[in-house]
């Protein structure tokens, strides 16, 4: 069972930066295609990028040249570098497999807030 824990989140100022990153202790996250997912309070949990187990990216539109998906092999983690952050990007950022793949059970998440 494949645990996932999202950590780097937090308050920042519009135009900020975060990393945000994904481990799975005990798990070898190198062997599956992930994701990053994000959800505001009702609505849905959307996958805004993805990351394949060779490397090759995509990413939502609304984050295309802003957001950057990544993964350490070493370090077992998968990571979502945000520049240029927007109030519309505030949500609780999750990691997962890639959703054309079944997915893990959800972590806890962590959350973002962009606010002056």
């Amino acid at each position: 069972q494949v645990q996932l824990v999202e950590s780097g989140g937090g308050l920042v100022q519009p135009g900020g930066s975060l990393r945000l990153s994904c481990t799975a202790p005990g798990s070898d996250l190198s062997a599956y295609h992930m994701g990053w997912y994000r959800q505001v309070p009702g609505k849905q949990r959307d996958m805004i990028a993805g990351i394949s187990v060779v490397g090759p990216t995509r990413y939502e539109d609304s984050v295309k040249g802003r957001f950057t998906i990544s993964r350490d092999k070493a370090r077992n983690a998968i990571y979502l570098d945000m520049i240029n952050l927007k109030p519309e990007d505030t949500a609780v950022y999750y990691c997962n497999r890639r959703n054309d793949r079944p997915l893990f059970n959800w972590g806890q998440g962590t959350q973002v807030t962009v606010s002056s």
